[in-house]
C-alpha cells in the first residue's frame, strides 16, 4: 500500500492533488499539483536525513553557476525535511517539468545528455564539501569480489550454485588481470548517472540531474564509467546478453568534453572503469542471488528473487566482455 504523503508539513502545497510516481526502485515518490509543482518524496532507510544538508548546498552551488536545478521547499518549521509517526524522512522537492528516459538508444540524446553532465561537472569542479552523509565503499570492487567468494561458502547446496560458480570464476579471475587506476583524484560527483536521472526538453536538450541521493566525493572515471555502462547498453539491465554499443559512447563523450575539460589523467582512466564497474555489479548481483536479496525485485516477472539477480548477474558479466574487447577502440575515440 502506498505511504501518505503528508502534505501539511509544506503549507504551499496543502490542498493540491497528489498522485504516486512509477519508476523509483528506492524512494517513495509523489507529484503534487497538476502540473506538478513539487515532488515530495519518502526517503529509503538506506539514506539518513542529514543527507539533505548535502543536496542544500550543491544546489545552492550549481544554481549560482546558472543551472537549472530541483531545490529542496523548506517546511512551515524551516526545515529541509519533515519525520512522519512512524519516523520515517519525507521531503519535497521543486518540480523540473520535462521528460525523462529509460534506455538511450539514440546518439542525438547521448550527444545532449553527455553535454548536461559536462555542465553540471563543469560548474562544480572549484566546489569543495565535506559530505555530512557518506556511503563508503560502494565502490569497492574487492570487496565485492569477496562477498562474492562468502556468498559461495555460505551457501553450498544453493539451487542456483551451479549457475554462479563459473560465473564467479571468470570474474575473481577478470578482476585479477584488470589494468587500471584504483586511485585518482577526488572530486563532487553525482554518484548515479544512470539515464533515468537525467531530464531532458522536449527537443532532447538536457535539462538538469534528478535524484541526487548519492552525490559524493569520488574519482570521475568511477562517475563516468557508471553512466557509461549504463547508457551504452541500451538492452538495460534484465537481460541476459549486452553489448557495449561504441557509437553511444562517442556521442556521449563528444558531448561532456563538449561542456567540460577533463584532465588528460582522468579521460585515460575512463575506459578501464567501464569494465571494472561492470564486473564490480555482476559480482554483486551473483552474490545477491544466493543471498536471495534484491528489494527491485518484480515477482510478476521472475519466480525469486535469486533468478533475477541472476540475471542481472549474467548481463553485466556480457557486458564486460564487450567493453574488454573494444577497450583499445574506445581508448582511440577518447583520444
Amino acid at each position: 500500500m502506498s505511504p501518505h504523503p503528508p502534505i501539511a508539513a509544506w503549507p504551499a502545497l496543502s490542498g493540491l492533488p497528489v498522485r504516486p510516481l512509477a519508476g523509483g526502485l528506492i524512494n517513495d515518490s509523489f507529484a503534487v499539483g497538476e502540473p506538478p509543482v513539487a515532488a515530495v518524496q519518502r526517503l529509503h532507510t538506506l539514506f539518513a536525513p542529514r543527507l539533505h544538508h548535502d543536496i542544500e548546498r550543491i544546489t545552492t552551488w550549481v544554481a549560482s553557476k546558472g543551472l537549472l536545478t530541483p531545490r529542496l521547499l523548506r517546511t512551515r518549521d524551516d526545515a529541509l525535511w519533515t519525520i512522519d509517526d512512524e519516523g520515517r524522512c519525507w521531503r519535497a522537492l521543486s518540480w523540473v517539468p520535462g521528460v525523462t528516459h529509460d534506455q538511450l538508444a539514440d546518439v542525438g540524446l547521448a550527444r545532449s545528455a553527455g553535454a548536461l553532465v559536462g555542465r553540471w561537472h563543469a560548474a562544480t569542479a572549484d566546489l569543495t564539501h565535506d559530505f555530512a552523509f557518506t556511503r563508503p565503499g560502494a565502490h569497492d570492487t574487492d570487496k565485492h569480489m569477496a562477498t562474492l567468494e562468502a556468498a559461495l561458502r555460505d551457501h553450498p547446496d544453493h539451487r542456483l550454485r551451479d549457475a554462479v560458480e563459473p560465473m564467479a570464476a571468470e570474474l575473481i579471475e577478470r578482476w585479477g588481470r584488470w589494468e587500471g587506476r584504483l586511485d585518482g583524484p577526488t572530486r563532487v560527483v553525482h554518484g548515479d548517472l544512470k539515464i533515468s536521472n537525467l531530464r531532458f526538453g522536449a527537443d532532447g536538450e538536457g535539462l538538469c540531474l534528478l535524484d541526487l541521493d548519492t552525490m559524493a566525493n569520488n574519482t570521475l572515471d568511477i562517475e563516468m564509467g557508471d553512466a557509461m555502462r549504463s547508457w551504452c547498453n541500451p538492452l538495460g539491465e534484465d537481460v541476459a546478453e549486452a553489448t557495449f554499443e561504441a557509437p553511444l559512447f562517442a556521442a556521449a563523450m563528444e558531448g561532456w568534453r563538449s561542456t567540460f575539460a577533463a584532465p588528460p589523467e582522468e579521460l585515460e582512466a575512463l575506459v578501464p572503469a567501464i569494465e571494472r564497474i561492470c564486473l564490480e555489479l555482476s559480482a554483486r548481483f551473483a552474490a545477491d542471488a544466493l543471498n536471495e536479496s534484491y528489494f527491485g525485485w518484480r515477482p510478476a516477472e521472475f519466480a525469486t528473487r535469486g533468478d533475477h539477480n541472476l540475471l542481472r548477474a549474467r548481463g553485466q558479466l556480457s557486458l564486460a566482455r564487450s567493453v574488454a574487447a573494444q577497450r583499445g577502440d574506445l581508448e582511440a575515440l577518447l583520444r
